[in-house]
């Protein structure tokens, strides 16, 4: 049995991190590959690190394609094999002409969930404007919503199977700089990389609208370290990178903006 109590302390997210040590037991027991629903990313970041101290179980997350936000986690025993093949995960393009009635992601989402489907069973959305959109989905409701999944807002649409490969993935933008700061705090790096001054960084912050590794954070004290990922709602996404020392020992630090 796994160390139930110990994964559970601290954890934000209890009811999901529990259902998953479930998930990982089972996956001890039977030898066999299980698989969670989609998972976002704070709760995601969570499981692993409560998980990385096991020895007993592996962990795969794969949400149809690498830069994928909502995945699922395939689980098994350590000693197996363990690869995206087995996570499985599908796709389908919901085509419509939104030229005159536009779409957004929570539109997609609504009239998804409108056919009784619940969120956990669907993965990303990628919104492709006037045609439409491409959504990930378990394998087992393809069908269902191949059938139920007609029209979004007023526009009828046509819900079809496609392939992975076919996921129209628009690759992020990155923009590299470097910053000089006095100290790591948060509000210091975010304002410059995301080049807004600290006041307006710190009201940010103090809103909830910061994530540092997907937790909110609402200290703009906060101290990040490299390798953090910090994200903006609506303003992107910031991978804190190699830091060093300067003469004048201030902290000089390689920062990449995703766009």
């Amino acid at each position: 049995m796994l160390p139930r109590e110990d994964l559970l302390k601290g954890v934000e997210n209890r009811d999901t991190v529990a259902r998953v040590i479930d998930q990982a037991e089972q996956a001890i027991k039977t030898w066999e590959v299980v698989l969670t629903d989609f998972l976002s990313p704070p709760v995601l970041v969570e499981i692993q690190q409560q998980f990385a101290r096991l020895t007993e179980v592996q962990l795969l997350p794969w949400g149809g394609y690498p830069q994928a936000e909502r995945q699922r986690l395939g689980i098994t025993r350590e000693e197996l094999p363990l690869d995206q093949s087995q996570v499985e995960v599908a796709a389908l393009d919901i085509e419509g002409n939104f030229l005159f009635d536009p779409a957004t992601h929570r539109d997609f989402l609504g009239a998804i969930l409108g056919t009784g489907i619940v969120r956990e069973k669907v993965g990303d959305i990628i919104v492709l404007g006037e045609r439409g959109a491409q959504v990930i989905v378990i394998p087992e409701i393809v069908p269902f919503l191949e059938t139920q999944l007609t029209q979004v807002r007023s526009v009828p649409v046509k819900t079809r199977p496609i392939q992975l490969s076919q996921l129209k993935i628009r690759e992020p933008k990155k923009k590299e700089m470097t910053t000089v700061e006095a100290s790591m705090r948060l509000d210091a790096i975010a304002s410059a990389g995301f080049g807004t001054s600290r006041s307006k960084m710190a009201d940010l912050i103090g809103a909830g609208d910061v994530r540092v590794n997907w937790k909110e954070v609402s200290q703009a004290s906060y101290s990040v370290k490299p390798g953090d990922l910090i994200a903006i709602r609506g303003k992107g996404r910031l991978q804190v990178g190699d830091v060093s020392i300067t003469k004048k020992e201030r902290y000089r630090i390689q920062l990449t903006r995703f766009i």
